[in-house]
């Protein structure tokens, strides 16, 4: 698995790259990967932007957790969080198509979930489709069914891979 995940990142880096800078007129040096300074992901439209100063430089389709309205209150409760967070840790081995932390729950999100006597929760990811799929792509594609976090398709997760790295900002709205 992993040896084909560097095959796929050597292979399409370039790709990514040439689409990435010619997104919105953005122009870089040729094979020089431009990364994104943030991301803005709206939930109600299940949409995630990737922004490089002013610049739309991408936006992909996503899904998000099984209860998808409102902020993440605790640990278990199927909602993707809300506010601004940071892209920390990255997962090439995980049991989806690459992985991406979301620094949730900061100290706000820890405050909220102890004053009600909840764990906050935690591990919201931005991810690719499993990699063992129990149903049809095209059902991970067309609904919510993560369990708070943001998922991507298997293409997409390649180009966030690429644009994104630790510390990135993300917000996340309704």
């Amino acid at each position: 698995m992993y040896r084909k995940l560097l095959i796929l990142i050597i292979v399409a880096a370039p790709l990514a790259a040439a689409r990435a800078d010619s997104i919105g007129g953005l122009a870089a040096p040729a094979g020089v990967l431009q990364p994104v300074d943030r991301v803005v992901v709206h939930k109600g439209k299940r949409l995630m932007e990737l922004y490089r100063g002013a610049g739309l430089v991408a936006s992909y389709k996503i899904s998000l957790g099984l209860a998808p309205a409102g902020h993440k209150q605790r640990e278990g409760d199927y909602r993707t969080p809300e506010g601004r967070y940071r892209l920390t840790r990255r997962n090439a081995q995980s049991d989806f198509f690459l992985a991406v932390q979301v620094s949730y729950p900061e100290a706000a999100d820890v405050a909220l979930a102890r004053k009600n006597g909840w764990p906050p929760g935690g591990a919201i990811m931005v991810h690719g489709l499993p990699n063992q799929l129990k149903y049809s792509r095209d059902r991970y594609l067309g609904t919510d069914w993560t369990d708070g976090c943001i998922a991507l398709s298997n293409e997409d997760m390649l180009d966030f891979w690429l644009l994104t790295g630790q510390g990135t900002p993300i917000e996340i709205r309704p």
